[in-house]
Formats: structure tokens, C-alpha cells, sequence
């Protein structure tokens, strides 16, 4: 092979890499849609009196599809703001009721912005990030199970009630980008939100717990 042909190939290679690589420059807006599973990481306190000794409570995990929208304000820097219609958690019991099963359910809606930092060139093919920001955790339409009043003296005709409070918390975010080519991209994130919350019945007694929850999401990305 002449030496002309191997820089027309080299050339030729180089362009196609450029062409497949996604620009993620400032300016661009990215538009992602995927799949998210948000799985707490539990640490239960006792249900106050008149309970069992070391009634407890887990939530399990739940998965939904999701999106959200990515601004590129710099090269390297970005503000990204995820998406969803809200997640179901089922509460079950632990601790000394560990037996009995689902105590209850809990929609949760997670609103979060985050700052973010890209590394490499604005036009890389794998592009590593950080995050960091706020969440607001929104809990509503908790729901009890005939278990729950059974065991704190509700009835059918007076089933006991269930509240989960909404709070403000911190998260910070590990992701990577992987250009399809110029327009698609795919992309995954672990988020870690550090999270406490209280849940209050009817009947006036409270429960504290560490949620914590780590969020798995994956999706594609389409640039603008």
C-alpha cells in the first residue's frame, strides 16, 4: 500500500471517528429516556408505643421507566435534571414482625438537580461524569395492609392510616456516556441519596428510619 493510500485511510478513519463521536459541546441540550430501579438501603428504628419491642420496617426496591433532560453549560460542565412519573414501594415488616409480610405501600416521587462535570473532550466517544445536588423526596398515597392494623389495633370499619413525610436531601451521582454516533448516545448512572424520613399512623405512633436509597439508571441519550 503507497504511503498516499495509508493517510487517505488514516484520513478516512479519523473523520469516521470524529463523525461517530457524540458532541456534547456547550449549547447542547440532550434528551434521555431509559429505565431506573431506586433501591433503599433500610436502617429502621422502633415503632413507638404501644408496639412490640424492636418493631421494625423495610421498603423494598422498585423499577420504572424514566427520562430526563441535560443541558451542556460549558464543555465539561453540565446541569441535568431527571425524570418520572414516581416509583411504588412496598413496606413490609422487620425486626420483631419480620413475618408478617407487606404492612403497607408508598409512591415516592424524586426531584433532583444535579451539577455535573464530563471529563474529556467534548467530542469523546466515552465521557465519565460526577454529579451533586439537591433531591426533594415527595412520598404520598401511602397506603396500610389489614396486616398493619392488626397489629396496632385498627379494625375493617377503622383501618389504621399511614403518613410518609417528604424531605429535602443530598445526592451524588457516578455516570458514564457512550457515543452511538453523532446524535445517540447511551447512558448510566448510579445515584446515592442520603435520606431520612418519618412515617406516622393513625393511631399516633411514629416510626424514624434511614432510607438511603441507590438508584440505578440506564437509557440513550438524543442530542440537540
Amino acid at each position: 500500500m503507497g504511503t498516499r493510500l495509508k493517510l487517505s485511510v488514516l484520513a478516512a478513519a479519523a473523520l469516521l471517528s470524529a463523525t461517530a463521536a457524540q458532541a456534547q459541546y456547550a449549547g447542547t441540550l440532550l434528551a434521555r429516556i431509559g429505565v431506573t430501579q431506586i433501591s433503599p438501603d433500610v436502617t429502621s428504628g422502633d415503632l413507638s408505643a404501644p408496639a412490640f419491642a424492636g418493631t421494625k420496617a423495610d421498603i423494598k426496591s422498585d423499577v420504572q421507566p424514566t427520562g430526563g433532560v441535560t443541558w451542556m453549560w460549558s464543555d465539561n460542565v453540565s446541569v441535568d435534571i431527571p425524570l418520572a412519573l414516581g416509583f411504588t414501594h412496598e413496606i413490609v415488616g422487620d425486626g420483631a414482625i419480620a413475618g408478617v409480610g407487606k404492612i403497607g405501600e408508598v409512591k415516592a416521587l424524586p426531584i433532583t438537580l444535579l451539577m455535573q462535570y464530563r471529563f474529556g473532550d467534548a467530542r469523546s466517544t466515552v465521557r465519565p461524569y460526577i454529579g451533586f445536588g439537591p433531591t426533594y423526596a415527595k412520598f404520598y398515597k401511602a397506603r396500610s395492609t389489614a396486616a398493619l392494623s392488626g397489629l396496632t389495633g385498627g379494625s375493617p370499619t377503622t383501618p389504621t392510616t399511614l403518613s410518609v413525610e417528604s424531605k429535602w436531601a443530598a445526592t451524588v451521582q457516578l455516570g458514564v456516556s457512550v457515543a452511538i454516533n453523532s446524535k445517540w448516545s447511551v447512558d448510566a448512572a448510579v445515584l446515592k441519596t442520603k435520606l431520612s424520613t418519618r412515617t406516622t399512623l393513625s393511631t399516633g405512633q411514629t416510626l424514624d428510619a434511614k432510607l438511603d436509597p441507590t438508584s440505578f439508571t440506564i437509557g440513550v441519550n438524543y442530542a440537540y
